[in-house]
């Protein structure tokens, strides 16, 4: 007669027989959720508009459309209807913000309730996380414990870690961040008026957010600049100031941070599993096939990256391709071509090494077939080395893409991209108006030092005993 050991236990029976750990977990999850169900639902509607755009013909481009307008009617906890910033001084006090307080502390306390919600969301996950390591795991201990051991005692790994997070936090909240939207302030400043109050004729009076644009810009000292945490002239509020032709600067960085978080991650996820792929291959036939991919991962990496990246633009500078969002489907797309080499080649030995393991041949000696023997046995072993060099590598990216729009290559107007402000204001570093281009240097220049500090972390945390001089660290992701 057979016993079932604990080991065995399925885990939908583990929960059941002590379900209040995942209950309560899962009730707290549900409220998390429910605050910022409308907020989710547009990612996914804008996610289908996407998909629908690269369609030829934009089939159920109508359907898509009324289910955005659908989701956006949909109230949020952090929206920014829930706490306006966007009001005007009627003489005697704010008018449409949040409790009648000054537009900056409405908008001080909104970015705080972002904030605030995402590390909620955050401690949620740990939590749920060690719930299952408590009450529902089959072991008291796997190797995993070790790496998220290690990882919470290296102080560098966690600095980088607190920066990539208020980063994808800046990127992914950009519409709640801002002090004014997109469309408003950057997109369709013509179609949208602000209210304000009159010292001349002591009144509220309104004018088109375009016209009062013009006369907010950067470009100097005096009547021509509006520094940092201060209000224009039309009572509006710039955390970051104002960029040369008026518009928010703060607005325009956030969402030149989701530009940049999303090449850089779309980028590296496709170069990853062409890299991974090809590894699995070659490690697994060995021969032909392991030569002409060293061939051809020769051919790439022989030439200076960014050199690629300027040549593969100019060529098709004029092709729609080009005018896909911008230039942001193109530049995907030659990243991951350029970057797929060096992601082959970090894991590539790793990939050989498990190939020869006796599991391997097991494995086949069972009758399993390649497809199931490389994507069961072989790829979870190097898919932790492939994780440390795409975390290292993003910074580059980050880096390269705001280097290419700096040189007029990259995202072209009127997305927002850190590295066209920066261009954009070089000319007036030495005047008042330096917010323009230090702003987003300062923040390209940490986000990337915390990535690098983050990938650190990670490699230290998986792999220990790895030689800090490796290739795979030193190249910086090939940039």
């Amino acid at each position: 007669m057979s016993t079932t050991t604990e080991t065995e236990i399925p885990l939908r029976q583990r929960v059941a027989e002590n379900p209040q750990p995942a209950l309560i977990w899962a009730a707290v999850g549900a409220v998390l959720i429910g605050v910022e169900l409308g907020a989710i639902l547009q990612v996914v509607g804008a996610v289908a508009g996407v998909v629908v755009n690269l369609l030829p013909g934009d089939p159920g481009a109508s359907a898509v459309q009324s289910l955005q307008a659908a989701f956006d009617a949909i109230p949020t906890l952090i929206s920014r209807d829930v706490i306006p910033n966007q009001g005007y001084w009627n003489g005697t006090g704010y008018e449409n913000t949040f409790l009648g307080l000054s537009p900056a502390v409405a908008w001080a306390i909104r970015v705080a309730f972002v904030y605030a919600y995402a590390f909620a969301v955050l401690a949620w996950a740990w939590n749920g996380y060690n719930r299952f390591r408590r009450h529902y795991r089959r072991v008291d201990w796997t190797p995993r414990d070790d790496v998220v051991n290690r990882f919470r005692g290296h102080a560098w790994g966690k600095f980088g870690l607190i920066i990539v997070i208020t980063f994808v936090v800046m990127a992914v909240f950009a519409p709640a961040l801002g002090p004014t939207t997109m469309e408003r302030n950057i997109l369709q400043p013509y179609d949208y008026e602000v209210t304000h109050w009159s010292e001349d004729t002591q009144s509220t009076e309104t004018v088109l957010v375009g016209e009062a644009n013009l006369g907010s810009g950067s470009q100097g000292a005096g009547d021509e600049n509006v520094a940092p945490l201060t209000y224009d002239d039309y009572g509006r509020f710039h955390p970051f100031g104002t960029a040369t032709n008026g518009k928010d600067l703060f607005t325009q960085v956030v969402f030149g941070a989701r530009i940049s978080l999303t090449i850089a991650t779309v980028a590296m996820g496709i170069a990853g599993l062409i890299g991974l792929g090809l590894a699995m291959i070659t490690a697994y036939y060995k021969g032909l096939a392991d030569l002409a991919t060293v061939l051809v991962s020769d051919s790439i990496q022989a030439l200076p990256v960014i050199m690629v990246l300027i040549l593969m633009l100019v060529i098709f500078q004029n092709t729609w391709v080009r005018e896909l969002y911008d230039g942001a489907v193109l530049i995907i797309l030659i990243f991951s071509i350029v970057y797929w080499p060096f992601i082959w080649r970090s894991i590539r030995g790793p990939a050989l090494q498990v190939s020869e393991e006796d599991w391997i041949d097991a494995a086949k000696s069972f009758g399993q077939t390649p497809t199931q023997v490389m994507r069961k046995h072989m790829a979870p072993y190097v898919f932790s080395y492939m994780l440390i060099y795409a975390s290292l590598s993003l910074g580059g990216i980050i880096i390269s893409v705001a280097g290419l729009s700096y040189l007029g290559l990259g995202i072209t107007a009127p997305t927002p991209e850190w590295g066209r402000l920066i261009a954009n204001g070089q000319q007036y570093v030495a005047s008042p108006s330096w917010h323009i281009s230090l702003v987003p240097g300062l923040l390209i220049t940490l986000v990337v030092t915390g990535l690098n500090a983050f990938g650190d972390g990670i490699r230290d945390a998986i792999d220990p005993q790895a030689d800090t001089g490796d290739e795979a660290a030193a190249t910086g992701g090939g940039a």
